[in-house]
């Protein structure tokens, strides 16, 4: 069937051809044409991909608290890209030799990859047993006692994980082996879809890569609590019906802090105490009948007696000065 020109289309045909000239008439309502794959639609939706971001950013902060740590240097972690990939294409990005660790999420069908890129893992051994994250090797393979050592980097990466997802769920992320061809690092089949975090990772002046790939086909029911989820209300699962101010009281009441009791002060000379000997009595300035002070750091925090309570020295508390706001 032909289409059917509008008037102000005619019009504007008429007139070129009076003119001699003739112009592409454009029509507003042709649009290009977008590709759809009809082998495996998005399992993700956008919304779902944001608060997967969110989650990531949260682990990264996490992760590179622990580097800064272990490694005495500065390291910033960024989530460059959180995307869905076929597992085809995921493959042939990955070099050979690789640092592949496969893990899984305990209790679930989920299967992973943690890929550290090869100069990352070199560098963090290095660094770990002490060099200067500078040296050079022939080969970038991993060798056993290398991949011993990045242990320790992996168990944590599991841990933060773990804490990040909190969010979500209570999840145990395991280690299950190291693999240095992707090719035995099967987590799913080449045609299904995973879900691929990027991260960029700033040791000092040095930039490194490091992915963590997930299977989304056993991912549904994760993905079914990230829909019924607002990014803003998300709080870990143990501390759901409290607020902000109740969980971070209840943190900071389980904090050991240290406790001095001051039974009193003086002033002594540096000859005077050069000069003393076993069984000299140095005077304070303070009663038998005066309040002790209870401190902690420089802050003062009771008044009290001392005494003896079940044949172990004591002190009897009897005025508060640090008052609660």
């Amino acid at each position: 069937m032909a289409e059917i020109l509008s008037q102000q289309e005619i019009d504007a045909l008429l007139n070129n051809i009076k003119s001699g000239t003739e112009q592409k008439i454009e029509s507003s309502s042709e649009k290009e044409a977008i590709l759809y794959d009809f082998r495996l639609p998005n399992r993700i939706s956008k919304n779902q991909l944001r608060v997967l971001r969110s989650i990531f950013e949260n682990f990264a902060e996490s992760f590179s608290s622990f580097l800064v740590t272990k490694l005495q240097t500065v390291v910033n972690i960024n989530v460059t890209s959180v995307d869905q990939i076929y597992y085809s294409e995921y493959v042939l990005s990955v070099a050979n030799p690789a640092c592949l660790f496969t893990f899984q999420i305990k209790d679930t069908d989920v299967k992973g990859i943690l890929e550290l890129n090869n100069d990352l893992a070199l560098s963090l051994v290095d660094k770990l047993l002490g060099g200067n994250g500078l040296g050079t090797k022939q080969t970038k393979i991993i060798t056993p006692i290398e991949q011993k050592v990045l242990n320790v980097v992996v168990e944590r990466v599991m841990q933060d994980l773990k804490k990040a997802w909190q969010t979500i769920d209570n999840m145990e992320f395991e280690v299950e082996r190291f693999e240095p061809d992707i090719d035995f690092a099967q987590i799913t089949s080449q045609s299904e879809s995973v879900l691929l975090i990027s991260f960029e990772i700033l040791i000092g002046e040095q930039s490194y890569l490091m992915n963590i790939c997930f299977a989304t086909f056993a991912f549904d029911n994760i993905l079914a609590r990230l829909s019924s989820q607002k990014l803003s209300s998300i709080r870990a699962v143990k501390h759901y019906g409290k607020t902000a101010r109740e969980v971070v009281s209840q943190n900071l009441s389980a904090v050991a802090l240290p406790i001095q009791v001051e039974l009193g002060t003086t002033k002594l000379s540096v000859k005077e105490i050069m000069e003393m000997e076993i069984g000299d009595i140095i005077r304070l300035d303070t009663k038998l009948s005066d309040d002790q002070k209870v401190r902690t750091g420089k802050h003062i925090l009771f008044l009290g007696r001392i005494g003896v309570s079940n044949n172990k020295k004591a002190i009897k508390v009897t005025k508060k000065l640090l008052e609660e706001k």
